[in-house]
This record gives structure tokens, sequence and C-alpha cells, in this order.
């Protein structure tokens, strides 16, 4: 019954996005890498501008990497545009280039977890397949548990979302579920009025005899695990990452710089930072495999 009316509803509202148009798993996989922690709308142009420069497997394997961090500009958690190409290279090089089809073997490829390896298995090969991504278990929690109880774990969660998915149609019930976490059942202001399995909801349920009983009881906003509240970031590690990456990027030719001078140069934005804290923050970078540093030279890998 939820399934069937959320599959109908999706079908109906559900946004035209262009990487629901394709069933290409390196263009999932692209899609999905971006979609984690960016907004849907910074990743469309993104996303286009990213496959025009790397269209498969092969031509991002192949990449610099220093240009495949530069095309990664605007979408943050630059690490993410390192494992994308480990991936690409593992792929080409020990799968032919040809996508595993298993959740199992998709777990293994660098950086793909089991949300990331589930949503090339679904979206790209259409298996029915149960996975969670923050939307995801948003709707599950407030349509399946108890709201006077805990939260349940993950898996239990995830076990329950596997009960749900009709025979054949994964694509579009996972499809719609992640809609409807994104624009109706929203984290602090869920839209139930528009929200199409209201009626079947455990916790509109709950909320609606406390209504009648006169004691409010608060919308679940699922803080603990998916939806931290926001640190800040300005004067943070990753605000100084950010920036010093930024800055390698727009050397030409990938020629790097001095450290002092790339020191200099941040802070010159406008937020301090001293010479120890930065070089500890250039060093990690290094260990990250986002910047090479030889003595006080640092530049983007090749």
């Amino acid at each position: 019954m939820i399934a069937t009316t959320l599959i109908q509803w999706f079908s109906a509202a559900g946004r035209v996005l262009p990487w629901r148009q394709t069933r290409d798993p390196y263009r999932i996989l692209v899609s999905e890498v971006m979609l984690q922690q960016t907004q849907v709308e910074r990743v469309v142009p993104k996303y286009h501008a990213f496959l025009a420069q790397f269209p498969d497997i092969d031509t991002l394997a192949d990449a610099p990497t220093s240009a495949i961090i530069t095309a990664w500009q605007g979408l943050g958690y630059n690490r993410r545009a390192l494992y994308l190409q480990k991936t690409a290279q593992t792929v080409r090089d020990q799968y032919a280039g040809v996508f595993p089809r298993d959740v199992a073997v998709l777990r293994t490829l660098p950086g793909l977890g089991p949300y990331t390896a589930g949503a090339i298995a679904c979206f790209a090969y259409e298996q029915d397949v149960a996975f969670m991504d923050v939307n995801i278990r948003r709707v599950a929690v407030r349509l399946w548990s108890d709201p006077q109880a805990t939260i349940p774990a993950d898996q239990a969660l995830v076990t329950t979302l596997a009960t749900h998915i009709p025979a054949g149609q994964g694509w579009a019930f996972n499809q719609a579920i992640m809609e409807l976490g994104a624009t109706i059942c929203i984290a602090k202001t869920p839209q139930c009025p528009r929200c199409p399995v209201r009626a079947a909801c455990a916790d509109y349920a709950g909320r609606r005899a406390a209504d009648e009983q006169l004691q409010p009881i608060p919308v679940r906003v699922l803080k603990k695990v998916a939806e931290k509240p926001a640190q800040p970031f300005i004067g943070s590690n990753r605000y100084f990452r950010g920036r010093i990456i930024d800055l390698l990027r727009v050397v030409p030719g990938n020629g790097g710089m001095h450290q002092s001078a790339l020191h200099a140069a941040v802070v010159a934005l406008g937020e301090p930072i001293e010479p120890a804290a930065f070089d500890s923050i250039v060093t990690k970078l290094a260990s990250d495999g986002l910047v090479v540093r030889d003595g006080e030279h640092v530049q983007l890998p090749q």
C-alpha cells in the first residue's frame, strides 16, 4: 500500500534530474559522490561539466589528478574526487572497465560505503536493494517506528525498507522514498498535509493523537546520526584546506607554490592562521593525497 502510493506519487511529482535519466553505472557513481553533503541545485551544473570533461571510466582513470581536483571546484570535500578516480582505476584495471553488479563486490571499491554500493546496484542495474541515505532514513523512521520509542538501529531500518520494496520496482521505490525525504518529509518542518502516505505514517498518527489530547509532541528531527548540527566553517581546518586547494587550482600549469607564499596568500583572504598550524594542515593534505609537497614546494598531484 505505502510502496504503491509512493511510486505513483513519484511518477507524477518527482523532479526531473539528469542522473535519473541514465542507467550508466559510471554516471550514477559520479552523481552519488557529488551529492554527498551537497545540494542538488549545486550538483546539477557540476555534474554536466564533469561528465563533459571526463565522459567515461577510462578518461577519468587516465586523467591527471590535478585536473580532477580542479574540475571538482565548488563541490567541497575534495577527497571525494580522489576516491572517484581511484574507483575508476580499479574498475578499469580489475573489472575490464565494467562495474560489478553485486553489492558486496561494489563495496570493495575505493570509498564506496553501503549507501553508494546499494545506489549503483539499484539505480544502474535496477536491483531490488534496500539502502539508506539521510533522506531515506528520516522517512523510514517516521513512517514505520513508534514515535515514543527509541529510534531503531540503521540495520533494522534497512531490513524494514527491504520488506516494502515491490518485486521488480526497487529503482522506483528508492527514488520515491528519497524524493519524499528531500522535498516533503524534510527535517524540521515536514509538509505533512502534502504527503501522499501520511495516512499510514506512524509519526504523523502520533502527533495527531497528541494534538487531539492537547499534548504537544515534537517533530522527530533525527539529529543524532544523520543530521548533525552545523559546525562553524570559517576558521576551521576544512575552511583552510579548501582555500589551499583553491589557490593551487589556479596556478598555471599546476606549478605549485612555496609554502610560505601559499600561507601568505591564504591569510590575505582574511582569516589568520599561525605557520605551525598551517604546516599541519598542509601535511594532512599531503597525507590524504590532495597535494604533493617537495621540501617547501606544494602543488596538486599530477
